[in-house]
């Protein structure tokens, strides 16, 4: 009788791809992970997804008595809260992938050291898994807008190519994140730090006139300025959409997500020994 050939799975070696086939042969179990993420958040929880209006709704109110009354920060002729309001949205959402993404591989070691399947699924998990947080926060946006006399028309159409450098950006530096967290647990305990750091290098709390123009094309290379004063734009109409800084930042956020990826692959085989 004839025995079926035996099967050796090897780590890929050097720079690899990015192994997209596989990731498309393995998306059940992404989403399956992100269901038990989103299962596991809400559960013995009053509020619920109640939580993903209070969190940024209650910064937003935060920085519009601290920046908007009390520091008299510009906010682009609009009022504060939506000005802020508008920029937490994204903010919150970017924020809660990177912290969710660094801790995947280390909450999912057990998993990784007993059963194959493709490691970039775990850093991945929470761009789905915070996508339930980021909808709903979106859709309180509009409630605010109407109460305040703005009424965005189709231009809201131009917020998906921004949806799309958010995604990259979050997806590159939470999986160059998470393969660093495994080899170096202080990336771990920096979060909170970076975090904070990433939130004032973007325009969350400020309006982007306070950078000098001359250093605007630089400080666009950051993919959020481009997002958040885009969401601007389009929702309140605080100024001109910002296509320079958007083609800058989308540049940008393809190259995070391409090296990101690269360097998660090329980290991968050291996963199941440190991990």
């Amino acid at each position: 009788m004839s025995h079926p050939a035996a099967v050796r799975i090897r780590p890929a070696r050097g720079w690899a791809s990015l192994g997209l086939r596989q990731l498309w042969a393995f998306r059940e179990l992404l989403f399956f992970l992100a269901l038990r993420d989103i299962k596991a958040k809400y559960a013995q929880s009053v509020l619920g997804v109640g939580w993903a209006i209070l969190n940024p709704l209650m910064q937003a109110l935060l920085f519009t008595v601290v920046f908007g009354e009390l520091a008299q920060l510009d906010s682009d002729g609009t009022p504060y809260l939506l000005f802020s309001f508008t920029a937490m949205v994204v903010w919150t959402y970017f924020s809660g992938v990177l912290t969710d993404a660094t801790n995947s591989l280390i909450r999912n070691r057990e998993m990784i050291g007993k059963v194959y399947f493709p490691r970039l699924i775990l850093p991945l998990t929470s761009i789905i898994g915070k996508g339930v947080d980021f909808g709903v926060a979106l859709a309180v946006l509009f409630p605010l807008l109407f109460a305040y006399g703005y009424y965005p028309g189709w231009h809201v159409l131009m917020f998906l190519p921004l949806l799309l450098i958010l995604l990259m950006t979050a997806a590159g530096a939470g999986a160059f994140l998470a393969a660093l967290a495994v080899q170096y647990r202080d990336v771990q305990y920096a979060m909170s730090t970076l975090i904070r750091l990433l939130m004032y290098a973007a325009p969350v709390v400020y309006s982007v006139d306070l950078i000098p123009e001359s250093w605007r094309w630089l400080y666009a290379c950051n993919p959020l300025v481009g997002v958040i004063e885009g969401a601007r734009a389009i929702f309140l109409q605080s100024r001109p959409f910002p296509w320079a800084w958007v083609a800058i930042g989308g540049a940008v956020s393809l190259g995070v997500c391409l090296l990101g990826g690269l360097y998660f692959r090329r980290m991968e085989r050291h996963f199941a020994d440190i991990a």
